[in-house]
């Protein structure tokens, strides 16, 4: 088992090597920092950017408040301890360093908006190894991830190349989707994690189409400020499954369940076609 992970880490840095070989770098587009909405109230420049950060900050507090208080999410692996603590630290320190980048955007701010995402990005990746794969590998990925994920950003800022964040940022969303449906979980109310993955896909449209959002509400409200308010359900929707879950008895992936579902609707539907059928063939018999 461990010559397996030795494998699996040597091909993933390969890949990796030869990815940042084959393909060019990714410089920083400027025009990032054109936002729709830089409308000024109460003296705050941009003010609908910066506000509406505040969700992260209510949930992190909520979330490192009930992991500590009595152990309320009942986590009992040190793993998940530590896991959902780095995540909650994250989201709460979004709220600062989004709200410093967006009152007067730049380069040399965006990295403290990035750094903090990046933390909760990968602490969650760590969590969902625990949880699907092996408690131990998931439990050592932590350290590992989190130092991935503060490097990309370093190097991003260092040598202008977006390349390693954007692996950082793109691949939890596709991995934890597909191990969501394809691996058996450990706790109850998994599907809580397709909604937030659903929540988090939903706020990079919305902030791809910030200026055409912001034409279609007449200026009322833009793309980002919707990216921030639905990327803020995210850790919403798992603190709602850390507070309903339970262990799993019977671990049986949402695929699974779901073929399970499908095949009781078809017998269901066949059944009712089948009476229906039966019952159209009864003769009437007319009385005399």
């Amino acid at each position: 088992m461990r010559k397996r992970t030795v494998y699996v880490w040597i091909v993933a840095i390969v890949c990796f090597v030869v990815l940042m070989i084959v393909t060019p770098a990714i410089p920083q587009n400027e025009a990032y920092h054109d936002f729709a909405d830089t409308r000024e109230f109460f003296g705050i420049p941009n003010t609908l950017n910066v506000v509406s950060n505040f969700p992260f900050l209510v949930i992190g507090v909520v979330g490192l408040v009930l992991r500590y208080y009595r152990n309320y999410f009942k986590l009992s692996m040190q793993g998940e301890l530590w896991g959902w603590t780095c995540f909650y630290i994250g989201v709460a320190a979004v709220a600062f360093g989004s709200a410093y980048y967006h009152l007067k955007p730049n380069d040399a701010r965006l990295v403290w908006d990035r750094l903090p995402m990046t933390i909760a990005f990968t602490s969650v990746m760590s969590i969902f190894i625990i949880e699907r794969i092996d408690e131990r590998k998931g439990t050592i990925s932590l350290i590992p991830l989190l130092m991935a994920g503060i490097i990309s950003i370093l190097y991003w800022s260092c040598f202008d190349d977006l390349r390693p964040y954007a692996l950082i940022q793109f691949v939890p969303c596709i991995a934890i989707p597909v191990m969501a449906i394809l691996l058996p979980p450990m706790y109850t109310h998994s599907s809580y994690w397709l909604w937030a993955a659903v929540f988090y896909l939903l706020a990079k449209v919305e902030e791809a189409a910030d200026k055409v959002i912001y034409e279609w509400t007449h200026h009322i409200v833009s793309g980002h400020t919707l990216k921030h308010l639905c990327a803020a359900m995210v850790p919403v929707f798992l603190t709602l499954m850390l507070a309903k879950r339970s262990i799993q008895t019977e671990r049986q992936s949402l695929l699974q369940t779901w073929r399970v579902s499908w095949t009781k609707f078809k017998e269901n539907g066949s059944r009712v076609e089948s009476y229906t059928c039966s019952y159209s063939t009864v003769p009437v018999v007319e009385s005399p």
